[in-house]
């Protein structure tokens, strides 16, 4: 009885002082100004020189800033760190002018050296950046990188003086914009005061540590819980950045993340489950957005191992898959069934479709292969990084192929940070990826399957393929020209089958209406300086399972 009548005492009082329920995180965030993002999973890395996936990317890009930004609505280069350029006559030479107002988040200037810096970092043989490949089309970075060349004043990175910028390139980039767009400057005296120019792993990245010149620095990172950023004040345009902060939640099961959404925990998702596509889409459209991601999702075949090693292999499990069934009935989000690598958007470029589904031809091609009817085949390991809607896809794919060749695979998942030493140690049979353009050319896909491309996990080579890649595309100036070498490249590729196109991407994603200045893109790129919080605009912070 005492504990009765003291629990009717207490609630009682809490009536009497005005209790209200307390808040969800959203509505503490709408409050604060802090943007709460379901980031799909633990960043790798968080070092602009070492990111790989767009996980990573999401990061980076709220703690550095490149010369250039992509406007969130028109996807075209706009001024950032750099606020003007030119470009001379012939397209190899770029000049940037660094702002006067840049500053790192120690509130040291930004200086045209540090972009020479950076360069030098990402280019080093030591560090072994998978993104070097991308600034092979400057003067002597090649041959830097392969340490072919160790005087990197003879690399083209210029900075004659503290704001000016020179790069010089061996031949015309259309899309060059767009690169260094993605491309920021390092603080020099924290990468060495932790370490090496070249050296991997360093303690750089951490809290207190870092030292970038994004809109926004690191505050706190709890791995495998949160990633927590805080409002730079030293951003050269720190008066037009709405929001004081962002929260990064590495929740990689689909099903969990929507359960934080619908809870009031987020304000947007990384994805969603397939399967609540359509209630989202009845119940609560003003949360659902759909729309094209410049993007293809294909499986990968290890080519250096059996049976795998065989092209006709390769071709007959292409060709057993019912793509517009996978599209329709399994991720039913308006993809678009792939039969190229390029995805679609890519303007005058278009391969068209490079084989067909033939379930017949397939099993004849198996056939050929020493595996009629299946018999004899090894048993497959089908791997992919964790995430419900892969499971799904795999699970339907595993379906097809035993039900049109009759051979047996087995699924495995694997949390992501695993999952890429796996690849690249090219530890598997088959394996799920998804390949995105960070701008409109098809040598953003193409050069991904070139020999020395250190995103190239299958293990395939075809010197013809890097022949044209490498070194006809770039030099051919004509555009139609340009994209017929490249369109037989890519019937190469296709042809070989080291990769399986399944389909062209959507992002199915949730964001409640308080968000403003996030905007569907075909890029998937969301500069936070541009993004800001409207509570007046908020729904209710609990969604109700109506379902």
């Amino acid at each position: 009885m005492r504990i009765c009548g003291l629990i009717v005492f207490l609630c009682g009082a809490a009536l009497l002082s005005g209790c209200h329920r307390p808040l969800t995180p959203v509505q503490e965030g709408n409050r604060d100004g802090i943007l709460l993002l379901g980031n799909g999973t633990e960043p790798s890395e968080i070092d602009p020189h070492l990111t790989l996936w767009d996980t990573d990317a999401h990061i980076v890009g709220a703690l550095f800033e490149g010369l250039v930004l992509l406007d969130p609505v028109t996807m075209q280069p706009v001024p950032a760190t750099a606020d003007s350029w030119t470009v001379s006559p012939d397209g190899l030479v770029y000049t940037f002018h660094i702002r006067t107002t840049a500053r790192w988040s120690n509130g040291d200037p930004v200086t045209a050296g540090d972009f020479v810096y950076a360069e030098r970092r990402v280019l080093s043989p030591g560090l072994g950046s998978e993104q070097a490949f991308l600034h092979y089309a400057v003067k002597n970075a090649q041959a830097f990188n392969e340490g072919k060349l160790t005087d990197f004043s003879q690399v083209g990175y210029a900075a004659p003086d503290p704001h000016t910028f020179v790069i010089t390139l061996i031949h015309p980039v259309p899309y060059f914009l767009y690169l260094v767009a993605g491309d920021p400057p390092i603080h020099q005296a924290t990468i060495e005061k932790f370490g090496a120019i070249d050296e991997r792993g360093t303690r750089w990245t951490l809290p207190g540590n870092m030292v970038g010149n994004g809109p926004f620095l690191l505050k706190t990172w709890r791995v495998n819980e949160v990633l927590e950023v805080a409002k730079n004040p030293y951003y050269w345009d720190a008066a037009n950045v709405h929001l004081n902060g962002i929260k990064f939640f590495p929740i990689e099961s689909d099903e969990t993340e929507e359960r934080a959404f619908r809870s009031g925990q987020l304000h947007v998702t990384a994805t969603m489950p397939l399967s609540k596509i359509n209630f989202y889409r009845k119940v609560y459209p003003d949360y659902f957005h759909n729309g094209p991601l410049l993007a293809t999702y294909y499986y990968e075949f290890n080519v250096t191992r059996p049976p795998f090693d065989k092209a006709d292999v390769r071709r007959a499990l292409a060709m057993a898959i019912d793509r517009e069934a996978i599209v329709k009935t399994v991720t039913r989000g308006g993809q678009i069934p792939a039969y190229s690598l390029t995805p679609p958007h890519m303007g005058a470029y278009s391969v068209g479709p490079t084989f067909t589904e033939d379930v017949a031809e397939a099993r004849r091609l198996l056939a050929q292969a020493g595996y009629p009817d299946g018999r004899g085949f090894p048993k497959v390991e089908l791997i992919y990084n964790t995430s419900e809607g892969h499971r799904v896809i795999a699970e339907a794919i595993q379906q097809m192929w035993k039900k049109n060749l009759n051979i047996d695979v087995s699924l495995f998942n694997q949390e992501t940070k695993v999952y890429m030493e796996t690849l690249k140690s090219k530890n598997y049979q088959v394996a799920r990826l998804g390949g995105g353009g960070g701008y409109f050319d098809p040598d953003a896909f193409l050069e991904d399957f070139t020999t020395s491309n250190e995103s190239n996990f299958t293990g395939w080579s075809n010197a013809q393929y890097d022949d044209l890649v490498l070194k006809q595309a770039p030099y051919t100036l004509d555009p139609t020209a340009r994209y017929a070498l490249l369109r037989k490249a890519e019937q190469i590729l296709i042809g070989d089958m080291p990769i399986m196109p399944i389909y062209y991407y959507t992002r199915s994603v949730l964001w409640r209406p308080e968000v403003k200045g996030w905007y569907l893109n075909l890029l998937e790129d969301h500069p936070y300086k541009y993004v800001w919080l409207d509570p007046t605009a908020a729904g209710p912070a609990k969604l109700e399972r109506k379902q």
